[in-house]
């Protein structure tokens, strides 16, 4: 297992933050009101000491559950002041979710959501055509009712219509159909039918760019290098003995901000679906030639996407390894936002991973910072949340602000 370590920047590099708190909080306000930003999200961040980076950032997040309670207010705040800005004066919220009834954690995440956009006085109703045959199902604290959901041209709830739906389904097999004019939130083109995690990327750059230069530091220490193999190329020989050179090349240039940096350890790369989401099919190479040797078994993981469709283009990015270990754990902080402000963190850990693994798996434990700051070295961890990991979760949510601008004007050209 390979080790690294390196400069811990970061903590060099927050008085430099702190000073410029006020000119970034008036770039962000300025951006924020360019952009649609999203209802909601969550952003997974990794913390290697030298740098810090927004790897993934879901549009449609499912992981309610794991906010901690005293956080709730802030966050069911945030989303009612976007609800009132975005779809005023709607009083009853249709809540569309995934159909994955069996997973208590995610029924609980339905739970908590209903409890948030509540607070507002909101009726609040969960269902969909799916799960039309249950009528309730059973969360980590309780029972969840479902409303009977019909679409067929219009959209009824117990056979009547309400004035909003919320999306918390990813719509990784298509846009809704049938549901009439109703207004949906998050927008349906932020669905995996057509959005693309390299597209999340390519925006991002521009927002880091920005704010490196106002931080006068190296952008790379706030985000990840990458590129896309496109059209099946991992499925074509010739394809592959390109796409290896390409991945050599990337791993020389990150060689030379591991020496620039002083960063002991060997980087690596993930080749991840380029449209998806639940961590399916990734896959961790330290040279061209692992990707020219892949198994059958290998390959079959990697072109698997979420409901048994293929995937078609990858993305190549950095792996950045996680500075944070505590108590044998490697941590991860997961940042969950609304409006596009940072409203909450927990953190995914696991004992049984090294510190460059993907932590978005079945054996992963959710610790809440009240658990972190019992931890010795906790304070550290949390000192972060404040500066560094809330500063690229908010630029990941101006990108996403950004890529849905840009797809939902795709699709209304097209209409």
């Amino acid at each position: 297992m390979t080790e690294y370590s390196g400069p811990n920047l970061l903590s060099e590099l927050s008085a430099k933050l702190e000073s410029k708190r006020d000119e970034l909080s008036n770039f962000f306000a300025a951006e924020r009101a360019k952009l649609p930003m999203p209802l909601y999200a969550s952003v997974d961040i990794r913390d290697a000491g030298w740098k810090v980076a927004a790897v993934d950032a879901n549009a449609y997040p499912a992981g309610f559950n794991n906010v901690r309670s005293s956080d709730h207010p802030h966050l069911s705040e945030h989303l009612l002041e976007w609800l009132e800005q975005e779809h005023p004066n709607k009083t009853w919220l249709h809540i569309w979710p995934e159909g994955h009834t069996r997973n208590k954690g995610y029924v609980e995440n339905l739970i908590t959501l209903q409890k948030l956009f509540s607070h507002g006085g909101h009726k609040v109703t969960v269902g969909s055509p799916q799960l039309n045959e249950l009528d309730e199902v059973e969360g980590l604290t309780g029972v969840l009712n479902l409303s009977n959901t019909t679409a067929n041209g219009d959209l009824l709830v117990l056979g009547e219509t309400p004035d909003l739906v919320i999306l918390n389904n990813d719509l990784s097999h298509g846009p809704l159909e049938g549901i009439g004019g109703i207004p949906v939130a998050p927008p349906q083109a932020m669905g995996w039918f057509q959005r693309r995690k390299s597209n999340h990327f390519r925006h991002a750059q521009s927002f880091i760019d920005k704010v490196a230069e106002i931080l006068d530091i190296d952008p790379w220490l706030l985000g990840t290098h990458w590129f896309v193999s496109e059209d099946k190329c991992l499925e074509q020989e010739v394809c592959r003995i390109k796409l290896a050179v390409h991945v050599d090349n990337c791993l020389a240039y990150l060689q030379e901000k591991y020496d620039q940096y002083g960063i002991d350890g060997k980087p690596v790369l993930f080749v991840k679906n380029d449209s998806g989401t639940y961590g399916l099919g990734i896959l961790e190479v330290s040279s061209g030639d692992e990707l020219l040797s892949l198994s059958n078994r290998k390959m079959n993981k990697l072109t698997y996407g979420k409901g048994g469709a293929d995937a078609i283009d990858f993305l190549v990015q950095e792996g950045v390894p996680t500075a944070l270990k505590i108590d044998g754990f490697v941590i991860e902080p997961c940042i969950y936002g609304a409006g596009g402000h940072s409203s909450s963190t927990f953190y995914r850990a696991n004992p049984k991973k090294g510190v460059m693994a993907n932590l978005n798996t079945p054996s992963t434990k959710f610790l809440q910072p009240d658990d972190i700051s019992k931890m010795e070295g906790g304070d550290l961890i949390l000192e972060r949340v404040d500066n560094w990991h809330a500063l690229v979760a908010e630029l990941a949510m101006l990108a996403m602000g950004s890529e849905l601008a840009e797809l939902t004007s795709s699709v209304d050209s097209h209409d």
